[in-house]
């Protein structure tokens, strides 16, 4: 590679050398040392993303796009139809007319999960579903809410991140703090259900109001009622894969955040 003019330098990441026109035998494993010396003082300009950088950087594109179509497919109409498209596994199931078989995947069952189940398990595992959205949205509002700074009082210094557990465990007012998360959870969970004690029949699955919250839900008509469902059940789809996504960079190291930003670093 001495004789050649182009003095590219080996890719950082896997260690091979870029290839080059004036050379066919130049893309070889070398070793570093058989570069010129002189490549930093004489090179012109630095040196450009090599093949490895590229597909890494098309990788993080690629993933970015997704999430942002998955996000968008909240505002799709809801398909009170069958959906007419080749990616349907199982046109002919009947939940093929339920919420949430929308464009562009329709129902979308590939390991036949749903082929026996009757309406009552459907509906079990759309309530499941419902309830693990809702969870993941408040999840990422947090997550972000508090990689922006902003802390309850006295909480100044506590980590953002996977980093918070133990740092509040360190502490005597941590553990009450933990404590008080625990009864809160418990809480939501006894709340958020259908009160069958109360003689209410829930308007849909996932509808806990009970018969005491409404805020302005009644007013409005079958199909703006729909669409918000339809709006909710995506948006829950999309805040878990957010969530996961969110977890496993920081697990990893990667951040993922403006400003290069790493929770718990």
């Amino acid at each position: 590679h001495e004789d050649c003019s182009c003095h590219h330098r080996p890719c950082r990441f896997c260690r091979r050398l870029c290839p080059c026109p004036k050379r066919q035998g130049c893309h070889r494993p070398q070793r570093q040392s058989r570069l010129p010396i002189r490549w930093r003082a004489r090179s012109p300009s630095p040196p450009p993303l090599f093949h490895c950088q590229q597909a890494y950087l098309n990788m993080k594109t690629v993933a970015a796009i997704i999430a942002l179509a998955g996000s968008a497919a909240a505002f799709a109409p809801a398909q009170n139809g069958k959906a007419a498209t080749a990616l349907n596994a199982r046109a002919d199931s009947p939940f093929v007319g339920e919420l949430g078989a929308q464009a562009p995947l329709g129902f979308f069952d590939p390991l036949n999960v749903c082929e026996e189940f009757d309406q009552a398990q459907f509906d079990r595992l759309r309530e499941v579903e419902i309830k693990h959205g809702r969870i993941s949205m408040l999840a990422v509002t947090g997550y972000l809410v508090t990689y922006a700074g902003y802390r309850f009082p006295g909480a100044e210094d506590i980590p953002s991140g996977f980093a918070a557990w133990p740092a509040l465990y360190a502490t005597d007012d941590g553990k009450q703090v933990l404590a008080q998360m625990f009864l809160f959870l418990v809480t939501a969970e006894i709340a958020n259900r259908s009160a069958d004690w109360l003689d209410v029949e829930p308007e849909f699955v996932g509808d806990y109001r009970n018969g005491a919250l409404d805020f302005g839900w009644d007013k409005f008509d079958d199909a703006t009622k729909l669409k918000k469902r339809a709006i909710e059940l995506n948006n829950g789809r999309a805040a878990q894969m957010g969530i996961l996504g969110l977890m496993i960079h920081e697990i990893n190291g990667v951040s993922v955040l403006p400003g290069n930003y790493l929770p718990g670093h």
